[in-house]
């Protein structure tokens, strides 16, 4: 809903999740991703040359308090490796952005941001879409917590009683079977 309402602003993508410490894998570092409507293949070649130790956007996450537009934070990328970053992301049609600094209430740095070919936003604009962020960020956050994460290990009967019970089979037919009670 969040990207159908920014579509009227020029934006074609979405990526938000929490800042991972410099230096961890990529594999932590995609865990870190909560919303996520990024070009795929930008995706992969950022995460495998570990852009995001080295995104200007992410720089302007880590040091500024408010929303910024990717034109806004151009001296935080004159050098050459964040201008080739941000020349790659206009490869992928995000030539221009719209990012939100935010904390979780655990105090982790996140952001979130929306980008595309071309963005128009006004100030009052980027106050709306600062709020709408700031709550889809936050109920992702929840509703990622909210997730099961617990592995069960199953004995071999119990994976055996549930195979029965996968084939058709009733309590009374598995407890035959498995010499258990039906209740068992």
């Amino acid at each position: 809903m969040l990207l159908t309402f920014a579509r009227q602003f020029g934006a074609e993508h979405i990526l938000a999740g929490t800042i991972p410490a410099v230096g961890t894998s990529r594999k932590e570092q995609l865990s870190n991703v909560v919303l996520d409507y990024w070009p795929a293949e930008w995706i992969q070649r950022y995460f495998t040359h570990g852009y995001i130790f080295r995104d200007p956007a992410i720089l302007g996450v880590r040091t500024l308090n408010a929303p910024f537009l990717w034109d806004d934070i151009e001296p935080l990328y004159r050098n050459n490796p964040a201008r080739r970053i941000m020349e790659e992301a206009g490869d992928f049609k995000l030539r221009q952005g719209f990012t939100i600094p935010m904390m979780t209430l655990e105090g982790d740095i996140a952001g979130f941001s929306l980008a595309g070919e071309r963005l128009e936003v006004s100030p009052e604009e980027r106050q709306m879409l600062t709020l709408m962020a700031t709550y889809a960020l936050a109920r992702s956050l929840v509703l990622r917590q909210s997730e099961p994460k617990r592995i069960v290990n199953l004995t071999p009967r119990e994976l055996e009683a549930l195979q029965w019970a996968a084939e058709g089979m009733s309590e009374w037919e598995v407890g035959e079977r498995m010499g258990i009670s039906e209740h068992g």
